[in-house]
């Protein structure tokens, strides 16, 4: 899918893209923070229809909705492909020992053989985290790998 961008001076960026079915999508990332989304009239693809303003709460929502599930299915229908490869969703709680340390600290993929492929926070998702990136109470880490190394992440995260 081909997402065009377009600077728009002193306002910010607009990201657009064609659906399947031909509607045409926008977001105006405003660098005030806030963002537009637009849906445009199908018969006249420069003409918006209907533009909804978000605030970085419902962004964060609409991004979560869309955003985490979407991972979460690529990973499933990889799964059917591959057998034996499975994802889970691990949640880093309060009081878990790598709260505010790195995932290069937990060593995951030297001590498991699991990968970590992405971390959501706040509905944001972190896709192939880098070592240094902090975990912090809240978020929710995607692992992709055998049963028995994805259970032994789930062990390091809870018990260190």
């Amino acid at each position: 899918m081909e997402i065009e961008q377009t600077a728009l001076p002193g306002i910010g960026l607009k990201h657009e893209f064609t659906t399947h079915s031909g509607r045409r999508i926008g977001v105006v990332s405003h660098r005030t923070g806030r963002r537009d989304l637009i849906i445009y009239d199908k018969s006249d693809p420069d003409r918006a229809c209907e533009n909804v303003q978000l605030n970085d709460d419902e962004a964060d929502a609409l991004v979560e909705l869309l955003g985490a599930p979407r991972i979460v299915q690529r990973l499933n229908d990889l799964h059917r492909e591959v057998e034996g490869l499975m994802s889970v969703q691990l949640p880093i709680s309060p009081g878990s020992p790598y709260d505010g340390r790195s995932l290069g600290d937990a060593r995951i993929r030297t001590r498991t053989g699991a990968s970590v492929v992405a971390v959501v926070r706040s509905g944001q998702v972190n896709a192939s985290p880098t070592p240094d990136f902090q975990f912090l109470a809240g978020d929710v880490v995607v692992v992709v790998g055998d049963e028995d190394n994805t259970a032994a992440v789930a062990d390091i995260l809870t018990d260190g």
